[in-house]
């Protein structure tokens, strides 16, 4: 009796093993990002760009709290590979890893030098919608003297993570014209990914 008990736990066990293995090998429908994820990250990411734009550090320094920032919030490598458009398929594994962190450094800059612009403002989360396969995050930028304006996150887990993928500032797409943007820096360097890599760091 004792032996059928074990064999049958033994069996159980098995089961929900292989139904488990079943469950990574496929979609995470139970793992699914839900809407109120989507705003829970944004609200973590905005609260940590509030705290770096409210802390009078020198912008050197802020320039490596954005990067910290959107290292951690965001899918580098999906808007990295977005933004290089077809010259990631012929790119190396190697040139696209070189790339991805240039680009990582180069966008912080660029987005974190519009954060600056917030100095003495806050950015507040006000809502949240689902959008085809993942979330819109809406926040308003509050500037100090200004008009507040619209700030949109898009949010996805298709990495395997909760992140965000694109912002829209005032209704312009990052996704759209940084690949605007990052063509014609290849183009001008006859497409040259690794001259290009080289001038990201420092752009």
């Amino acid at each position: 009796m004792h032996n059928n008990h074990s064999m049958m736990s033994r069996r159980r066990f098995a089961a929900g093993f292989a139904l488990g293995s079943v469950a990574l090998a496929l979609p995470l429908p139970s793992l699914a990002l839900t809407v109120d994820d989507a705003k829970d990250l944004i609200g973590k990411a905005v609260a940590e760009i509030n705290t770096t734009i409210a802390s009078g550090k020198s912008q050197t320094a802020m320039y490596g709290d954005f990067e910290r920032i959107f290292s951690r919030y965001a899918d580098v490598p999906t808007i990295a590979r977005s933004a290089l458009g077809v010259a990631s398929k012929k790119a190396s594994a190697a040139q696209m890893a070189s790339f991805t962190k240039a680009f990582q450094g180069y966008i912080s800059r660029k987005y974190g030098s519009r954060f600056r612009e917030f100095i003495g403002g806050s950015i507040e989360v006000t809502d949240a919608r689902a959008i085809k396969s993942y979330y819109e995050v809406i926040s308003v930028a509050h500037l100090k003297g200004q008009a507040p304006f619209d700030l949109r996150w898009h949010v996805s887990d298709k990495s395997g993570k909760n992140l965000f993928f694109n912002i829209i500032i005032e209704g312009v797409n990052m996704l759209a014209s940084e690949r605007t943007e990052i063509g014609a820096m290849l183009d001008k360097r006859g497409g040259d990914l690794d001259a290009l890599i080289g001038d990201l760091k420092t752009a």
